[in-house]
């Protein structure tokens, strides 16, 4: 019984075996077929997409450091994978373009814009204050010696029109020159008919005395009334000269005033002016005739429109300022003198000229960069000559051509990310940071070209272990044309620190990091130690990887 149920159970797999066996033939030459004739004898599957291949791992924080396996870097963030076709040293770009991965263009959220031709207009906004129109500001005052008798109008502020009485005075001269006159006309008017010679004599006196009432500004018709009646009246009246506002009063009832004392000033608030104090750089771009905005502080909802009649002659010290005057109607009388003003004036050209985005341009302090589009993936940092500035963009005078795609946003982050100075420093004719590729994962990684680093030897001054710092009293460095000083170092992990103590005279290699940033990468002391370098930390903890 055990013989035949063993011999079944042999039976069974065999079966299975065969059944196995031809399933497996059967999709092997069934892919075989699809993949078309081979040519030798063997060949990969067509189907099955090449992997990409990794060719070294790089400092993420674009440190001149590569590793041939995944490593962390002192911080804990993980080396960055290069892949084949990616390293910046390679393609036709030349070493002046900058790579990035198609993927991680659209991690870093790379935007492009073409440079175009555009009109530059914008809007230089000052702050003012309100000024009554100077031309517009009467003075009342008299021209002899004088009281006032009677005020008509006694309180600053208030409003007068043309012609209304402000007050009456009362001049001792005033009715000595009336009598004189009424003398004279009533002597001429008696003489009609005597000699030519007497009566000539009349006529210049009274005319004489009517040409000193002229002058002192008597009404005219107080003269003629004084010339048909011969009644000298007591007191003068006054009258405004314009319709306005009382804006200042000195003149009080019953007080002694003296000639071209001012008793009275009348102002007209139908149109004023605005000071706006406009900053020197922008003083170029102003014009008279142009259109200006208004806005007050007491009015939220309502823009007042003038227009630019003057630009001063003078700058206020002070405040690097020019003062622009801007006329502009006041129906309603809406603005008050010396009230707040928020002023927005037209500048720029209206022509139009080649602009990109500013937010495209990287400055430096002594150059200016932006990075253009030459391809997929692949950028190319220029030196430009800006021009014009205008409300969001600016004129770009040399180094990009019209229709030119450049970086608007995420510049910077591709500056970290592909570690542009060593491309920025080929344009100035310096070696750039290039990566050499790497065959096998046990080859050792080259040593980085000049410019990636730089060597030198020193005497350690001081080592400030908590802030990671060493002093160093270093010799001439020929690589960045330095001579001889101490100064201050970062170091890239506090390891290097060991085995280093002050006073001792090492070797050391170091880079720059980011601008003014000067970081050790490895120090050794002076006698053929091997120089210590920045180890590889321990993985991180899930949830903790680096960039």
């Amino acid at each position: 019984m055990k013989n035949s149920t063993v011999a079944t159970l042999a039976v069974a797999m065999a079966l299975a075996g065969v059944f196995v066996g031809k399933s497996w033939d059967s999709r092997h030459q069934t892919a075989a077929q699809s993949a078309g004739p081979v040519s030798g004898t063997a060949a990969p599957a067509a189907s099955e997409p090449a992997a990409r291949k990794i060719l070294y791992y790089r400092n993420p924080m674009g440190l001149p450091d590569t590793s041939p396996v995944p490593k962390k870097d002192p911080m804990g963030m993980d080396y960055i994978p290069v892949y084949e076709g990616e390293d910046q040293g390679g393609g036709s770009g030349g070493a002046s373009q900058v790579r990035i991965s198609p993927d991680k263009v659209q991690k870093l959220g790379v935007r492009v814009e073409a440079a175009a031709m555009r009109p530059l207009g914008r809007l230089v906004r000052a702050s003012g204050r309100v000024e009554p129109d100077e031309r517009r500001v009467y003075t009342v005052t008299a021209k002899f010696e004088g009281y006032v008798e009677k005020l008509h109008v006694n309180a600053t502020g208030q409003p007068v029109g043309r012609g209304q009485a402000l007050f009456e005075v009362y001049s001792p001269e005033l009715v000595s020159a009336q009598r004189e006159y009424a003398i004279a006309a009533q002597g001429m008017r008696a003489l009609v008919d005597a000699g030519s010679e007497a009566a000539g004599g009349m006529k210049q006196l009274a005319e004489s005395s009517l040409l000193r009432l002229r002058n002192w500004d008597i009404p005219a018709e107080q003269v003629e009334a004084l010339a048909r009646s011969g009644e000298v009246r007591r007191t003068v009246t006054f009258r405004s000269p314009i319709s306005g506002i009382v804006t200042e009063k000195k003149a009080v009832q019953g007080m002694r005033f003296g000639p071209g004392e001012t008793l009275y000033q009348v102002t007209d608030l139908g149109a004023v002016w605005v000071i706006a104090d406009v900053f020197e750089q922008d003083i170029g771009t102003m014009r008279p005739g142009a259109r200006a905005t208004v806005r007050i502080n007491a009015y939220p909802d309502k823009t007042f429109s003038g227009t630019v009649s003057y630009v001063y002659p003078t700058l206020k010290a002070e405040t690097r300022t020019v003062p622009v005057r801007i006329e502009l109607p006041n129906p309603g009388q809406l603005l008050k003198p010396a009230m707040f003003a928020q002023v927005e004036l037209p500048a720029g050209d209206t022509r139009s000229v080649l602009a990109v985005p500013d937010s495209a341009v990287i400055d430096s302090g002594t150059r200016s960069m932006v990075l253009v589009q030459v391809g997929p993936g692949r950028f190319e940092p220029r030196e430009v000559k800006l021009g014009t500035r205008g409300e969001s963009h600016v004129q770009v005078l040399e180094g990009v051509r019209e229709g030119e795609e450049v970086v608007v946003a995420a510049n910077f982050l591709i500056d970290a990310e592909s570690n542009l100075k060593s491309a920025v420093h080929s344009l100035g004719g310096h070696a750039g940071h290039g990566v050499p590729a790497l065959g096998a994962a046990s080859a050792p990684v080259p040593a980085a070209p000049a410019g990636a680093g730089h060597k030198a030897e020193g005497v350690v001054d001081g080592i400030d272990a908590k802030a990671g710092t060493v002093s160093l009293n270093h010799g001439p460095i020929a690589s960045l044309k330095w001579p001889a000083m101490t100064m201050e170092f970062k170091v890239a992990n506090d390891g290097l620190l060991r085995g280093v103590s002050p006073g001792a005279k090492v070797q050391f290699e170091f880079v720059e990091r980011q601008q003014g940033e000067w970081v050790i990468t490895s120090i050794a002391p002076m006698g053929g130690t091997a120089p210590a370098t920045a180890p590889a930390r321990p993985a991180a903890k899930p949830g903790h990887s680096g960039h």
